[in-house]
C-alpha cells in the first residue's frame, strides 16, 4: 500500500513542528506541500530527511512555493508548468518515482487564487488552469498512474462549501472556474475524495476569521485527481481534519489517498 498526501502548510518553517508530528502519525509515503513560502535554500530539509524522506523543492521568497517529500527515491523532478515561459511563480513541481508496480507520476500544484475576479489575477488563474489541462492531456497519453495533488483554489460544487451563497462572487466558485475544473476532470481524472464519499461536510480549508473552524464553515479546495491507472488502484481517501484544531495551525488540512501499489 502506498499513501500519497497533499497539504497547504501555509509556511513550512512556521509549521514544521506540525508537519513532523503529522508525518509521524499518518506515515505517508509521498507528500505534496504547497505555500511553503521560502526559497529552496531555506527549506528545512534535514529534519524531514531524518524522518526518511527525499526532498524536492521549488521555492519562492515569501510567497507560493511547492515541495515534494518521498520515501521512494525520485527518478525525475521537474519544476514549472508548461505553456508560459514568462511565469516565474513557484506553483508546480512534477516528479516520477519507481515502485514495485512500475512508475508513479506525482505533481504538487498550487493553483492561483484569482481574487479579486475583476483583476488580471483572475485572468492569470484561468490561463493557469488551461495550461494545467494541456499538461494533463499530454501526460495522460502515457497511460501510467498519476496523481495531481494540491491546493486548487477551486470549490467544485455547492456540496463542497458549508455556505455556498457566501462564495458566489469569489474566484474560487465563479462559473468559469468550475467549468475549467470540470474540463480538467473530464479528461478522465477521478476526484479521490468524491470517489469514496458524497458527504456534504468534507472540507479542507477553514478561514482564520469569525470562528469558521468552530462552526465548521469550511470549503473543499484541496484535491487529489487521479489518472485512470491510479484510480484503478485507489483503496481509500480521507481528510485529516483534526490537524486544524492544533495550536497556530495552517488554514488547510492534509488530504490523503491509499493506493494498492507496493512501494519498496
Amino acid at each position: 500500500m502506498l499513501t500519497v498526501a497533499t497539504w497547504n502548510v501555509n509556511s513550512v518553517r512556521q509549521r514544521l513542528d506540525h508537519l513532523q508530528a503529522w508525518l509521524k502519525e499518518r506515515q505517508p509515503d509521498i507528500v505534496c506541500l504547497q505555500e511553503i513560502k521560502c526559497v529552496d535554500e531555506a527549506f528545512p530539509r534535514e529534519p524531514l530527511e531524518a524522518l526518511g524522506y527525499n526532498v524536492a523543492v521549488h521555492g519562492q521568497k515569501t510567497f507560493n512555493g511547492v515541495a515534494l517529500l518521498s520515501k521512494l527515491p525520485f527518478d525525475e523532478v521537474a519544476p514549472g508548468l508548461i505553456g508560459d515561459s514568462s511565469d516565474v511563480q513557484a506553483r508546480f513541481l512534477e516528479a516520477i518515482v519507481s515502485t514495485k508496480n512500475g512508475v508513479l507520476r506525482v505533481v504538487s500544484l498550487y493553483l492561483p487564487n484569482g481574487n479579486p475576479p475583476s483583476t488580471e489575477k483572475y485572468t492569470y488563474k484561468l490561463s493557469w488552469m488551461d495550461r494545467l489541462t494541456a499538461f494533463t492531456r499530454d501526460r495522460l497519453k502515457l497511460e501510467e498512474p498519476m496523481v495531481l495533488c494540491g491546493d486548487y483554489n477551486v470549490i467544485p460544487a455547492a456540496a463542497d462549501a458549508r455556505n455556498p451563497s457566501a462564495w458566489v462572487n469569489d474566484a474560487l466558485f465563479l462559473p468559469p472556474t468550475r467549468e475549467k475544473f470540470r474540463a480538467l476532470t473530464n479528461l478522465g481524472l477521478t476526484d479521490a475524495i468524491r470517489a469514496v464519499s458524497d458527504s456534504d461536510d468534507l472540507f479542507t480549508f477553514w478561514d482564520y476569521q469569525a470562528g469558521a473552524f468552530q462552526k465548521n464553515d469550511g470549503i473543499r479546495i484541496d484535491h487529489l485527481l487521479l489518472s485512470p491507472q491510479a484510480a484503478d488502484r485507489l483503496t481509500d481517501a480521507g481528510i485529516d481534519k483534526y490537524v486544524r484544531a492544533w495550536e497556530k495551525p495552517s488554514d488547510h488540512v492534509p488530504v490523503y489517498i491509499d493506493l494498492d501499489i507496493a512501494g519498496r
